[in-house]
This record gives structure tokens, sequence and C-alpha cells, in this order.
């Protein structure tokens, strides 16, 4: 009897393993899209939540921080004017010259301060993630620097000669416009925001791919114990001096993403030049 039980355990065991099928991973895997806020339309999911929440922060930050500025700054003051010194100094007066880059400098450090915000939630216990590894936020930032850099030269050009300034090269046989002509406006108009959006959530995603592979492998090796906690050990350390290397991805990606934007103002203000 007992014989015949084992055999039946056996067979039900086959059966169901059988008929269980195999489905790659995909990113819901990485990013439940759970709600956590019903609002109709407006539903929150934990991005979203961390969107506002780093979004609210840097505002609190630059509000407390410019609530009553000193003539000699200090504390909170002194921090905030730090960070924006570096902003207006190595990347919008360093490429746009000191007129443009006062003029740019809100657009410019909107997109640097909101971009390093979202990002530093990567390593912040408890988020543990970059909205940035997402496609909306990074979206709506390019889509930001495309607006502004071709209103900028739609402006000063006018909507026809700005678009022939910026793709149409000069000094060349006319032959090669037909080349040329296509190459430069998708270039242009197309590349320049998709690279942006695609560098920022490219990376912010690597690294968050990375970190939960580390610590997922810490988890299971330390929870089989034996040797196998030695192997733990070690992805664990990896895991701690990859966050360090991550510490320079967020920063890197902020300033390389504003440094752009301020690139692209410059060319679509200096189209006629091209």
């Amino acid at each position: 009897m007992m014989a015949a039980d084992r055999l039946r355990e056996r067979t039900l065991s086959v059966t169901t393993l059988a008929a269980v099928e195999f489905h790659a991973p995909s990113l819901d895997d990485f990013f439940p899209e759970s709600v956590l806020i019903h609002a109709g339309p407006f539903e929150l999911d934990r991005l979203m939540l961390i969107r506002i929440l780093m979004s609210v922060l840097v505002a609190a930050f630059f509000a407390i921080a410019m609530r009553s500025p000193r003539l000699i700054p200090r504390g909170v003051q002194n921090v905030a004017e730090i960070a924006l010194d570096f902003v207006r100094v190595q990347i919008a007066e360093d490429v746009l010259g000191k007129e443009q880059g006062k003029r740019f400098l809100p657009v410019i450090a909107t997109i640097f301060f909101v971009v390093i915000a979202n990002n530093v939630s990567a390593i912040i216990p408890f988020l543990n993630i970059s909205p940035n590894a997402r496609i909306g936020m990074p979206l709506v930032l390019a889509a930001l620097a495309y607006i502004v850099f071709n209103y900028v030269g739609i402006k000063k050009y006018g909507f026809f000669k700005y678009v022939k300034s910026s793709i149409v090269v000069p000094g060349v046989p006319t032959a090669l416009h037909f080349l040329l002509i296509p190459i430069e406006f998708i270039s242009t108009f197309v590349l320049r925001p998709f690279t942006l959006m695609v560098r920022l959530m490219a990376n912010m995603l690597a690294g968050h791919i990375l970190l939960v592979l580390f610590l997922g492998a810490t988890n299971f090796f330390v929870l089989n114990g034996g040797f196998q906690a030695l192997f733990g050990v070690a992805s664990l350390a990896a895991a701690i001096a990859f966050t360090f290397f991550e510490i320079l991805v967020i920063v890197l990606q902020a300033y390389v993403f504003s440094l752009l934007a301020a690139v692209y103002i410059d060319l679509a203000l200096h189209a006629e030049d091209h």
C-alpha cells in the first residue's frame, strides 16, 4: 500500500512538472506595477510616489536654503549655492557663455537637480530604485530639453530658416545634400531627444538590475548556509563596491544630461553657423 502511494505521488509530481511552463522574466518582475493609491485616472504606483517625493525634497531643500539668504552664506545656504554655482559655471556658462548661461540657468539647473534627485533614490534604503530606470521620467526631461532648444531656435530665426539652418550643411556639393539632409534631420530632431532619454534610462536600469542581482545572490548564499555563505560575503562586498560606483554614475548622468541640454540650446542659438 505504501509503495502504491509513493508511486502515485511520483506520478503526480511528474504530471505537475510537465504542466509547468517557463516564462522569461519581464520588466514587470523587476518593477511591479502595483497601484498604491487609487484615484481614477491619477492612480499612483511606487515609482510615481518616489518621483513626487524626490521632487518635493529638492524644492524644499532650495526653499529652506534660500528662505533668508545672507551675503556670506553658511550652512544649508552654502551647500545650495555651491551646487548652483557648479551648474552655472561648469555647465551653463561654460557652454553658453555668461549672458546666455544666466538666461537658461533655471532650465539647466532644474534638469540637473531633478535628474540627480531621482537617481539618488536608487541607493536610499526602502526606496532602492531610481524612477529614471523607467522610461517615463527620462521622456519628460528629454521632451523639456527638446522643446526648449527648438523654441529658442525658432524664436531667433523663424521656423523655416531654423529648420533649414539645422539640416542643410553649407559648402558641400549639391548631390551630397540628398544624403546629408535626411541624416542631419534625423540627428537633430529625432536622435537628440531619443539618446538623451535612452542613455539616462539604460544606465539607471542597468545599475538597478546589477544591485538586485548582487543582493539577491547574497540572500541566496547566506540562507543556504555552509560553505556557500562565503559566496554570500563575496557578493555582498561586490554589492557595496558597486553602490559606490553607482554614486559616481548618479552624478555623472545628471551632469551629462544637463551638459547635452546646454549644448543643444547653444547649437539652436547658432544654427546659422552650422
